[in-house]
This record gives structure tokens, sequence and C-alpha cells, in this order.
């Protein structure tokens, strides 16, 4: 395992030496520098997991330094070290996300314990981060189904390799969960797992995001951020549902994939990287390629191993399992007794064909160990929670609606009570309401019926 490296800005020589020796010796990688300018110069190519920050220094001082520290990587440990400091400067620095407050003259007993304090908290934490995701991660690879078996198994082979993985997948099949379970498994695992959902920003934002941006604030001063390609140096690089990036951006990353190198803003070389890439989608990227949305050549420097994950309905066998196991789960989170589910339930919850896959239905368990009393969840719970929220939109119907929307809403609300009594049987549901299954199954995902509304 590499060293931690730790960055010392002070404009004293001397104390820079001193620390550098005190903290080498303790087996740390230390550099040092004298402004808090070279300071974030320094950060946006290189990264450190604790920085030694003087509060005053020429030009920039340390609290400014640490303002933009923390917007450049918020999870940076720092701590502030200053020759007359105040409790007020103190106060302001721990407002501001700084570990702890050093006054000088320094003591070699004091350094050593209170770095070592910061870099215990930042690992616990990620620690602490790290077991939550896999938890959830290990949540959707639950199951007996042969599809799963062979998920797992596909998995178990991959993480400790450095290979590219594509994976496919609906929503809520835990692809983002998977990615982390992955990264936990791999020798990068002392490492970041940075994502990224290509879905979520706007296209004049993604490129900022993943290669950085630098703006000028005004005459003089500037802001710049480092981007998430090289956040994940050294560890993984999570692209989420890669399909929605942009032509433009994705020249780039192929640029980058090719040179293991990335062009960061006001830094005139390239600098060297170190990931390993995930990506994610829901879309089908062959068709996304032959309608011109997405580069041949990335698809292929993604797909080299793709792992598909299997919707929910298509493993129906596992259901009983992840619902006994949600459960259990749920009732230790919130302090409840263990419940059990009735066959009846059960039924209904077979018969549906859950479009939010293993999320909805963690979802729905989680409110059923919340609100239901009993220690038996029955089919009438079901109908219970679906007849409360149908009576509070009878009795309060929206303002100005149209005459259509209110059909939709009736309707949706009634194709949901049956469903509900029948069990989510389609076909006796069908029978009557006199439709045929398939117009039924083409009503419900129109309708957007689901199992809780």
């Amino acid at each position: 395992m590499s060293p931690e490296r730790i960055l010392v800005i002070d404009d004293e020589l001397s104390i820079c030496s001193t620390l550098k020796a005190i903290l080498e010796d303790e087996g740390y990688e230390v550099m040092t520098v004298e402004t808090a300018e070279e300071g974030l110069l320094l950060l946006r190519e290189q990264s450190f997991d604790l920085i030694l920050l003087d509060i005053w220094l020429p030009e920039m001082n340390g609290l400014e330094a640490l303002r933009r520290f923390k917007e450049n990587d918020e999870n940076l440990q720092v701590i502030m070290i200053s020759g007359h400091g105040t409790i007020e400067s103190a106060v302001k620095a721990t407002k501001m996300g700084a570990f702890d407050f050093l006054e000088k003259p320094l003591t070699l007993e004091k350094v050593v314990l209170t770095v070592r304090n910061a870099l215990r908290q930042k690992k616990l934490e990620e620690e602490n981060l790290q077991l939550r995701e896999k938890e959830k991660g290990k949540f959707y690879l639950l199951g007996q189904s042969r599809s799963i078996k062979r998920l797992q198994d596909e998995i178990t082979k991959i993480a400790p390799s450095n290979s590219r993985v594509l994976i496919y997948g609906e929503n809520g099949t835990g692809k983002d969960y998977i990615a982390r379970f992955i990264h936990q498994l791999s020798p990068r695992r002392d490492k970041r797992f940075v994502e990224i959902n290509c879905s979520a920003i706007p296209d004049q934002l993604i490129e900022g995001e993943l290669f950085g941006y630098q703006t000028e604030l005004s005459p003089g001063i500037g802001k710049d951020r480092r981007g998430k390609i090289l956040l994940a140096n050294g560890g993984t690089l999570f692209l989420n549902e890669i399909g929605d990036m942009n032509l433009k951006i994705q020249a780039r990353l192929v640029k980058v994939l090719e040179e293991e190198k990335v062009e960061v803003p006001g830094i005139s070389q390239s600098i060297p990287i170190n990931i390993r890439i995930i990506a994610a989608s829901s879309k089908n990227l062959k068709e996304l390629i032959n309608r011109g949305n997405f580069r041949e050549d990335l698809f292929f420097k993604l797909n080299v191993i793709p792992l598909i994950i299997p919707p929910l309905r298509e493993r129906t066998e596992d259901i009983p399992i992840l619902i006994e196991h949600f459960l259990d789960y749920f009732s230790r989170e919130y302090g409840k007794k263990p419940k059990k589910i009735s066959p009846e339930a059960l039924e209904a919850f077979l018969n549906y064909m859950w479009p939010g896959n293993v999320s909805e239905l963690m979802n729905v368990i989680e409110r059923f160990v919340i609100l239901v009393p009993d220690e038996i969840i029955t089919s009438d719970h079901l109908a219970l929670l679906v007849e409360a929220r149908e009576l509070e939109i009878s009795l309060s119907p929206p303002e100005g609606q149209s005459l259509e929307e209110a059909r939709r809403v009736f309707e949706r609300h009634y194709i949901h009570k049956i469903l509900t009594k029948n069990k989510w049987d389609i076909k006796k549901t069908a029978q009557e309401l006199k439709l045929l299954p398939e117009e039924l199954q083409k009503t419900i995902k129109t309708l957007n019926i689901t199992l809780i509304d």
C-alpha cells in the first residue's frame, strides 16, 4: 500500500523542512510549498490525504486557501497552523471544515498525534461509507436464480483486475451499487471511487465536472476545481448512464483512454492518470451507435467486460429471498419487531412486474415496516395503503384539472384497485375489466401503475 501523502504550506522554510523531516520519519510522503497559490496549483495536478496549512501567508491567507481547498475537494483533511492564533480564527477555521488547529512553536508529539488523528478520521469516514455502500451492493446481488448466480460469479472474477467494465441494467437494478461493490473487491479499494451521473448534469456543465474548470471571479481572483477524472486518479471512475454523454465529451474521453493522460484548464502539460473506468447504461448503446448518438470507438474501449443485471421480473424466484432480507434489515434499522409476509401478499408481489426493480421492492418493504403495525403483512395491507391514497385524491381533486386528466387519474386508480384485489394477477384482472392481458399490461405501463401508489 502506498504511503499517505501530506502537503505542508508555510512561508517559513525552517517550519517546512522540520515538518517534512518529522513526517517522513513517520512513513508519510511529504511535499512543501511556501504560498497558498503554489499549493492550489499543486493540488490541481496531484492528490493529497492531508494538508498542513499556515494561517498567516503572503498574499492569499490560510483561511481563504482553506475555503478554496474545500471547494476543490470537500473530503480533503486540513490542519491549520498559526504563530499567533486566536480563538476566533480557530473557530472560523473549524466551521470552514478544518480538522484541527496547531499553534507555534510546534512540538513533535503534538504534530504527529494530530496528523495521525486526522488521517485516522479520514480513513474511518471512508471505511464507514464503503461498508454502507457494500451492504447496499449486496442487496442487489441477493438470490438463488441462475442469472444472479452467474452475475455473482462474474463480479468475483473481474473485480481483482483493472479491466474496464460496462454494466447494463434497467433503472433500479443497482448499477451504481454494483460498480462500488466491484471497486471494493479490487486492489484499488483504498483509493477513491468517484461517480458522475451523465444524465443528471446538463451538457454545458459535464465537461467541467469531468475535466475541471477555471474561471475568473474578478481581476486577480480566480476559482478552479479539479475534475472527477483527476479526483479518481489511482482509483475508480464510475460513469453512470454513459449513453447520455454528448458526442463532444465522448471524443475527449476517447483521447483520455488512449493516452492515459488528461488535459486540465490552466495546466500547460497533460497529466498522466491511472484510473479504472466502470461505465453503466440503461439504454441500448448499439442502438445509439446506429442513430449516431454514441461513438463506436468509445463503446469498444468501455465494453471490455460487459455485465448484464437481470430485471427483477426475470428472476421472480429471488423475490421471497429479497423480501425476507429487507424485512429483517429494516426491522433492525427502525427498531421494529420482525415482520413476515403472508402467502397471499407474497403472491401479489410475485405477480407484480416491478418496473423499478430491486430499488422499488426495497422501498415498498421499508414502507411496510414503518407503516404496518401488525407482525404479518397481508394482502389487506396493500389495499389499505392504496385506499388511503385514493380517498385523499377523491376528497381533494386538483383545481383546474381537465376532464381528460381527471379520467386518466380515475382510470389509473380504478385499475390499481382491481389489480390489488386480484393480487396482481394480470389474466384475472383483464377478464374482470373485459380487456386482453396484453392491453392491460400496455395500460399499466402507459398509466405508470405501480404496486403502492
